[in-house]
Order: structure tokens, then sequence, then C-alpha cells
């Protein structure tokens, strides 16, 4: 348990409720989960003086496939045109990762560059253990890190997806992902919205073809430091709609100097894996 609560110095003192998901209800909820391919179209929303960004476009490609039998993988491409207005820099991230929720491991590739020249890579393994998370980095050196206990971020999307249908509207998390250096976890606050039904004028609902009348929930992330003091700044805040199968649209990416919003172009559902593992006991 966290020593302070963060949803607390939000909130000015609201109560946090967490969902304590049983087995059956984890494997049941990956099941929902839907294979699918998202391209998002990303712009600059909002900037201050100080980023020093004039303009900031970019697309977002998300590739989620597995099962709950299997693991799931996600294949995720970022890539944006950023003008500071003496210069423009092309920055590419590329990001793999294969997450198996029943044994807690979470494996992480990234390449990210910059004007199409490679200025980092990172490639790790993260288990959970007993007493926390254990982290492996093999490039770009070897070394191990021991982390307090944390979600994998498609379990991490399961307790946030069971919050919702419980009707929870904040609860707090920690969280290993692998970005950055890989080697902290971020505490993370969730808040949930009432679920809703799409407006007739929604126009990023048309674009999740036969899901575009399905209702969906507003969700947003905040993203914290797990060092940080006093009241603390998000490092970034995630808002977007999320329907129960793990599909999101209509995206804010909030980085504080500035903020960038992603529409959805293109959703396709893949075809699932085969699944071979029995049904999960009732």
């Amino acid at each position: 348990m966290l020593r302070k609560s963060l949803v607390a110095l939000l909130f000015g003192g609201s109560s946090l409720v967490v969902a304590t998901s049983s087995e059956a209800t984890v494997e049941s909820g990956a099941r929902a989960l839907v294979p699918h391919r998202a391209i998002y179209d990303l712009k600059l929303k909002d900037a201050s003086e100080r980023s020093g960004i004039e303009g900031m476009v970019g697309r977002m490609v998300y590739e989620f496939t597995g099962s709950a039998c299997t693991g799931f993988s996600t294949n995720f491409r970022l890539v944006t045109k950023i003008s500071t207005g003496e210069e423009t820099r092309l920055s590419d991230q590329q990001t793999t990762t294969y997450e198996d929720l029943t044994a807690g491991q979470f494996h992480f590739e990234t390449k990210s560059f910059t004007d199409e020249q490679l200025d980092k890579q990172l490639v790790g393994d993260a288990k959970a253990a007993e007493n926390g998370v254990k982290v492996e980095l093999t490039q770009p050196d070897g070394r191990e890190i021991e982390l307090p206990m944390s979600d994998f971020p498609t379990g991490h999307m399961l307790d946030v997806i069971e919050n919702a249908k419980q009707g929870k509207n904040f609860f707090e998390a920690r969280v290993f992902d692998g970005s950055e250096n890989g080697d902290q976890a971020l505490v993370t606050t969730t808040v949930i919205g009432k679920k809703q039904e799409p407006a007739k004028d929604d126009a990023d609902a048309e674009k999740a073809g036969e899901f575009a009348a399905e209702p969906y929930w507003p969700v947003t992330i905040a993203y914290f430091n797990e060092s940080a003091v006093g009241d603390p700044t998000p490092v970034y805040n995630m808002s977007f709609k999320l329907y129960e199968n793990g599909i999101t649209r209509d995206l804010t990416m909030d980085y504080g100097d500035f903020s960038l919003s992603g529409n959805l172009v293109k959703l396709e559902t893949l075809k699932p894996e085969e699944d071979t593992c029995p049904a999960p006991s009732k």
C-alpha cells in the first residue's frame, strides 16, 4: 500500500476505493479484450512559451494481440514532427512488449530515433516476485533493479475496466511499463467517469466501426514519479474514452508544458489467437 494517497492530494480528501480482482475476474476480463490495430492522428492541442514548441503533428499506431491463455503482445509506434520556429525535428519511438498475466512476466523493447538516427535502445524483462518486481536490463547495459510491487500495463488496464464496471471512480496503482530508462515504476491515479453513450455528432466514434454505437467510460490517468514529495505534479496525464473490450479513442496526452490530441482515424479488429486454456471457474 502507498504511504500517502495521491487521490487525497488531488481531490481534497476524497475517499479511495480500490477493486480487488479475483483471479477468475482477471481472466474473464482478459478474455473480453479484443485484438486490434488502431491508428491515431496527433496534433498540438496546447503549448506554453516555456515549451519552445510552435507546432507538432504526428501519427500513432497501436497493435494489440494475444489472449488470456497465450499472453498479450503490443507493437507501438509514435512518430511526431516538432517545429520550434527555428528548426523541425522528427521523433520516432518504436516499442514492443509481451505480458504474461498468469506468470507475472513482462518483456519490453524500445528504440528511439531523432531525425532517423538511433539515439536510444532499451531491452529488458520484468517479473513479479513475492515482495516486488525484479527488472533485468540487457540493453543499454546489463543490470538488475528491485522495485516495489507494481502492475504491468495490460493488468493495469484490466483493473481500470473492472473498477469502471463496479462504478468506482478513483483508484491508484503503481505501474511498471518499461518506459524511460526501464528502471522505475510510476504511481498512477485513475479517474473514471460514468458510462456514456456516444453523441450523435461524435465524429471520432464513427471511426470505431462496429463499436461506434457502444458505450464507453471517460478515463484520465495521472502518472507521478515515486520520489515526488509535497504536492506532486504529474509527469504526464492521459485522457481517453475506453470501451469494455480495451479499445480507446479520443486521446489527450498532457505533458505539462504542452499537450497533444489524438483522433482515431482507423480501427481494424484482428483475428484472435486460439484460446486453448480452460474457461475460468465461477
